[in-house]
């Protein structure tokens, strides 16, 4: 590390990893409630199940992020973080927080959880991904704030860069779209309307500004790709993520009551939405092929060419296989939508995550990288981490292209759980995978514990 301060970012990844590993053991009990269902209920219902995993995935990317910020921003800075002592109170109390939500959503009925925490005062629960409660809400606020402010107060005190500037951005951004999630109208569509402004033009806006300078970063250490060169591609994905992807919102508002316009304007933008996750693909392996040198991180760069690929087909190509209209007018909700979100979110944004954490941990021990042996094993998790999440994605559009021919196309079409019933040895297959897929998680955790021959640690020294 060349500041101190950078190593702030080690409990966040930590913290990140472990929420990770929930979320992932929450999508394996969900997926066996698919199958079997009263699998572990009333203990743990479907509901439940799906909202702490859904919010599982949000907090450890949250993590994620916060620690990838505190350690890029010091080294782009070239200064320390303004407040190592301030990032580590406040990771006490988002990990304080969101655990206790968690333990509430699994030990208390959510309507009685609502009535506890004040949504009598602010009814702002009960929505999909934002089911968290006032307090929790209020608390996500308050350590987004004192973040934003520790990191900006280290921006402007010091050097400022493209990629600085980006994630700043982006985390503002996503500080501030948040706080739609206190607004919640009494009118469906209008609700439904602004909840968009959340979900959509956070992972469809704000954190691809994010992604985007997490990679950059990585790239410019891995490759020594001169810094001009990687700053312009930069700019170039940034741009057309932001103008594709925030009237690409109009995707959301096919079927919620909204004008007919955004049959038209959401359908063509978001089309457009694959192009700067190609971009990124490009990006990613021009800036290794012009490599200036080989860096020993190699399960680093593994992991940073596997984000710009399964990106751009997880958001990009399963995003436009049912982003038109007159499609989306019969694969709505269907396990398309699964399989599209699946992909997206490990490929954008999961990936990334681990390509920092994967060049970062070994420098914060004071090394490179990690020995050949543990990066033939992390290498080995890249892979069955990410194949088991292509057959996880393939799997689900079979059983979606199969869900719309049985209940929206058919001449006789079936119900809703009749039509379960058929597709049923898609979700055998789905829950097969996510096993290989929790066993390559584990691999990736278990690679960090490996160590290397002595000869070895020399050379690193």
């Amino acid at each position: 590390m060349q500041y101190k301060s950078q190593a702030v970012a080690k409990p966040y990844f930590i913290a990140a990893i472990a929420l990770f590993v929930g979320q992932i053991l929450f999508g394996l009990i969900m997926g066996l409630q698919y199958l079997i269902g009263d699998f572990l209920f009333p203990l743990i219902p479907f509901n439940v199940a799906r909202m702490v995993h859904t919010n599982l995935l949000i907090v450890w990317l949250l993590f994620g992020f916060m620690g990838a910020a505190y350690y890029l921003i010091p080294e782009e800075s070239e200064r320390e973080l303004h407040s190592p002592k301030l990032a580590m109170l406040m990771f006490w109390v988002f990990l304080v927080a969101g655990a206790l939500t968690i333990v509430g959503y699994l030990a208390v009925p959510y309507a009685s959880l609502a009535h506890l925490t004040g949504n009598d005062l602010l009814e702002t629960m009960g929505r999909e991904f934002l089911e968290q409660p006032l307090p929790t809400k209020v608390g996500i606020v308050i350590v987004a704030l004192v973040f934003l402010f520790n990191i900006s107060m280290t921006v402007l005190k010091g050097r400022k860069t493209s990629i600085s500037l980006v994630m700043l951005a982006g985390l503002w951004g996503l500080a501030i779209f948040f706080l739609f999630s206190f607004y919640n109208p009494s009118n469906l569509v209008k609700d439904k309307f602004y909840w968009w402004w959340v979900v959509h033009l956070w992972v469809e806006g704000v954190w691809e500004l994010i992604l985007g300078a997490m990679l950059a970063f990585v790239l410019i250490k891995v490759t020594g790709v001169d810094r001009e060169v990687i700053e312009k591609w930069l700019y170039s994905i940034i741009a057309m993520s932001l103008i594709t992807g925030i009237i690409g919102t109009g995707h959301h508002y096919f079927w919620i009551g909204a004008p007919e316009y955004w049959q038209w304007w959401g359908s063509v933008f978001s089309a457009l939405e694959p192009i700067p996750f190609f971009m990124m693909t490009v990006f990613a392996f021009n800036m290794v092929n012009r490599r200036r040198r080989d860096h020993p991180n190699r399960a680093a760069v593994l992991w940073a060419l596997g984000t710009g690929v399964m990106a751009f087909l997880g958001a990009g190509v399963w995003g436009f296989l049912h982003t038109l209209s007159p499609v989306n007018y019969y694969t709505h909700g269907t396990q398309i939508t699964a399989a599209h979100g699946h992909m997206a979110f490990y490929g954008a944004y999961a990936m990334v995550v681990m390509t920092i954490i994967s060049y970062t941990m070994p420098l914060m021990h004071g090394r490179q990288a990690n020995s050949n042996r543990a990066q033939v094993v992390e290498m080995w998790s890249f892979w069955m981490m990410t194949v088991s999440m292509v057959f996880i994605t393939l799997f689900l559009t079979a059983a979606g292209v199969l869900q719309v021919w049985l209940q929206r196309v058919a001449t006789s079409p079936l119900s809703f759980m009749a039509t379960q019933d058929q597709i049923a040895i898609f979700y055998w297959l789905r829950l097969a995978s996510g096993v290989v897929f929790t066993l390559g998680l584990g691999l990736y955790i278990f690679s960090f514990f490996v160590g290397g021959d002595k000869a070895e640690s020399a050379s690193q020294a």
